[in-house]
């Protein structure tokens, strides 16, 4: 199974991004075989509104069945949960730590957005 990790940069090292949305990319890690890709959000940086729902739709879209950030907005849960990707909040530093997390158990899939939109 994939997972993405909100990011700030292209490494394991990179901060985890506190903005699901607005992310700069997704790190989609493979669990099977402990290799990753970068997934670009680039598009949403800038965007007027929208951003939860692309960025929802580009992890969808790279096949992750599940997605790890600080927050999530009411849209951008919406469209994960209708692509069954399941999400995971967290607040760990690097995006090794998040992945160790999910990994380890220590995450619980959350059941609702745990932001409002246009935070």
């Amino acid at each position: 199974m994939k997972i993405a990790v909100a990011s700030s940069g292209k490494t394991l090292d990179a901060l985890v991004d506190g903005r699901f949305g607005r992310a700069s990319g997704f790190i989609v890690y493979d669990l099977e075989n402990d290799t990753f890709t970068v997934a670009d959000n680039l598009q949403n940086l800038n965007a007027a509104q929208g951003a939860g729902i692309q960025a929802a739709q580009n992890v969808a879209e790279t096949g992750a069945g599940a997605v790890i950030a600080p927050s999530f907005g009411p849209k951008a849960f919406s469209v994960l949960k209708a692509a069954g990707v399941k999400a995971f909040i967290s607040s760990v530093v690097t995006v090794q730590d998040a992945i160790e997390e999910y990994k380890s158990g220590k995450l619980t899939e959350s059941v609702a957005a745990n932001v409002e939109g246009h935070w």
